[in-house]
């Protein structure tokens, strides 16, 4: 048996995908410590997810849906009511193994308050859950042959080398970044008695791998609606973009592999506190951020890709093993403007407050790109002219296409597709038109699939001296198209040193037409 030295390639292969829609409906009762409901002025939900478990060729998920409601009551004073609905939701998964790695994505589709009574308000959404799944295995693939095992009997083997790149998951890691804030009202503000709303919306949020680090950089939008301090005070609001930059120790990060990181906004909270003089004028700020972190490294392997013996038979027992590369890393900036028509325009005032999420609806591979095909919704808050009303809101959905380049793609490719929300402003115009600019980004992970036929193992034998003696000793030849001089010394049972030696060549490349002379090996 002809040694053959190898080596143990760690492959990740991407096994598909699911994607479930979880309907949510409920009703909820108003806490007597509360007013009645006269009319909702905002809502907004989160989803929160907290475990995500393999199960039988399918994924159990389960979460929550937290919601948030601003009521005006029956006085005419707002009101905010908290609450959740849980969730549990099967996936399935035809093929999933218990240990593949599962990774989750969800979206809050729709959030739909209705008010049933003064005391009872009706809570509907559609929450988005998509799977995608990888399996990992190791196969050994022949990279050498064992010089260090030869002997006189031991076959003179030539070889046939060839180098592939390939894409592997180095590292998986989950990890926490937390941001502390503390704001302070401008000194036209009056004091905050309490808060009635607030949000937090991440923008422009950037990951960088360094040795040892994961970097990490954006900013924070919070926003807050806060009832004035005294009898009579109007309805504040506050604005405020709060920058933040990081680094996460992951000692097994280097700056050379290509990251996939997805980052998510796990815990938000403000409240209001006193300031050096006992008056409430600040406003703590807490945040969490949770990275999901997938990291590739990219490997080129020189890989025995075929063999041949001058004094032996060889024997060889191959398999074909298949692997990702990384075809493209295309991070892409999306600017949007459009301009929308808001109703009541005649009684609106000024715009408080906008924010904007992203929804991918579509992509389509194309010519040399990912066609990306999606929504922008944007939320504008204003102050009215009607003391009644005096806050309400506008939800717009702007769609918006664009081609994230990506060479050589094509239906077979693997993408990964992160989109964000770095930059959104919404100005009037007047006669109630809003134009609404924006700056959405796409950020791209391509992969490959890549199949290889690999050595696994070669096996030698006496040469075959009748069929040896049968070819001729010397010929000429005339080369043929997709021949190379590998395969022409392997048929004429020479070398690529002999032919090159007897031809004269200085390289090892032959067209076809050409000529060459062959001389039989008799090692």
């Amino acid at each position: 048996m002809l040694e053959l030295l190898k080596k143990n390639i760690h492959m990740n292969r991407w096994k598909g995908n699911a994607t479930s829609q979880v309907t949510l409906d409920d009703d909820f009762i108003v806490p007597d410590s509360m007013d009645d409901v006269d009319q909702i002025i905002l809502s907004s939900g989160e989803i929160t997810i907290e475990s995500v478990k393999n199960q039988a060729e399918r994924v159990v998920v389960r979460g929550k849906l937290d919601f948030t409601i601003l009521y005006r009551g029956a006085d005419g004073g707002l009101q905010t009511l908290f609450g959740s609905i849980n969730f549990e939701e099967p996936i399935n998964v035809p093929g999933l193994e218990e240990q593949d790695y599962v990774q989750l994505m969800w979206d809050l589709e729709d959030l739909n308050t209705g008010i049933i009574n003064s005391r009872k308000l009706s809570v509907k959404a559609i929450v988005t859950l998509q799977v995608k799944v990888e399996s990992a295995y190791d196969v050994d693939a022949a990279v050498e042959v064992d010089t260090k095992m030869a002997t006189k009997d031991c076959p003179q083997v030539e070889i046939l080398r060839r180098n592939v790149d390939v894409a592997s998951i180095a590292l998986r890691h989950k990890d926490t970044f937390r941001i502390k804030e503390n704001i302070t009202l401008s000194g036209n503000k009056p004091n905050i008695d309490h808060i009635l709303w607030s949000q937090m919306k991440m923008r422009g949020v950037t990951t960088r791998p360094v040795d040892g680090k994961m970097l990490l950089d954006g900013e924070l939008k919070v926003f807050a609606i806060y009832q004035g301090e005294g009898e009579g005070a109007p309805i504040q609001w506050i604005e405020e973009s709060i920058p933040f930059s990081g680094e996460l120790d992951v000692p097994e990060v280097t700056d050379s592999m290509v990251p996939s990181v997805m980052v998510h906004l796990i815990h938000k909270n403000i409240e209001a506190k006193p300031d050096a003089d006992g008056e409430m004028r600040e406003m703590d700020m807490d945040a969490v951020l949770e990275l999901d972190m997938k990291l590739y490294k990219e490997d080129n392997l020189e890989l025995l890709s075929d063999l041949y013996s001058t004094n032996r038979e060889l024997s060889l027992q191959t398999g074909e093993v298949c692997f990702d590369k990384i075809l493209t890393k295309n991070m892409s900036k999306c600017k949007i403007v459009e301009r929308v028509t808001l109703e009541n325009a005649d009684r609106i005032l000024q715009i408080c407050h906008s924010e904007g999420t992203v929804k991918i609806d579509d992509t389509e591979v194309k010519e040399d790109g990912l066609h990306v095909e999606g929504v922008l919704e944007v939320r504008v808050l204003y102050l009215t002219s009607d003391d009644a009303q005096p806050i309400q809101s506008s939800v717009e959905d702007i769609p918006f296409h664009y081609l994230v380049e990506a060479p050589g793609i094509d239906a077979d490719t693997i993408c990964q597709l992160n989109s964000g929300l770095d930059q959104l402003n919404a100005v009037m115009m007047g006669g109630g038109m809003v134009e609404v600019k924006a700056t959405v980004s796409l950020d791209l992970l391509a992969l490959q699939p890549v199949c290889e036929r690999i050595i696994i193992s070669a096996a030698d034998t006496p040469m075959d001296l009748n069929r040896l003696q049968k070819l001729p000793g010397i010929v000429g030849y005339i080369v043929q198209p997709n021949d190379s001089l590998w395969n022409i010394a392997k048929k004429f049972h020479t070398t690529i040193d002999t032919i090159m030696s007897t031809n004269g060549l200085t390289d090892r490349s032959v067209k076809p037409g050409d000529r060459l002379l062959l001389v039989k090996e008799m090692s």
